[in-house]
């Protein structure tokens, strides 16, 4: 399998803007900047796009592994949080809330941090990764 994007960049690192597509169509001329990278405003920026991967791919691998131990997840909702500091990803922290019937909190929590260390975006992000699960 293979996904691709395009960004395409005008202007100064500062002043100038760029967009964001995707092949599937879900993105299609995004637009980011210094602003909306480092203050606010309309648009997206890399970080805010790392931490929607690694939050989509964390609750896939959750919900194979969870499955996969003989659970069925109700609902599983993860948040990420990516930080920038200095010009580097010095950590991406996943927060999940799941909803899973007859798993115990021991069970959960293994196959929990299984997922944080092994789903494909976890093991191409060179930084520190958090997990904080909570069972609902």
């Amino acid at each position: 399998m293979k996904s691709n994007a395009s960004a395409v960049w005008q202007g100064t690192g500062k002043e100038g803007s760029g967009t964001i597509s995707a092949n599937s169509g879900v993105l299609k001329n995004v637009p980011y900047s210094y602003t909306t990278r480092f203050v606010s405003g309309p648009g997206t920026n890399p970080e805010e796009l790392i931490a929607a991967a690694h939050a989509s791919c964390f609750s896939m691998k959750c919900a194979f592994l969870f499955t996969n131990a003989g659970f069925t997840p109700d609902k599983l909702e993860t948040n990420c949080e990516v930080t920038l500091d200095n010009g580097a990803v010095v950590s991406s922290n996943l927060k999940l809330k799941a909803s899973i019937k007859n798993i115990t909190k021991e069970a959960f929590d293994k196959i929990a941090d299984e997922a944080s260390k092994t789903c494909p975006i976890s093991k191409l992000l060179n930084t520190q990764i958090g997990l904080e699960a909570t069972l609902a």
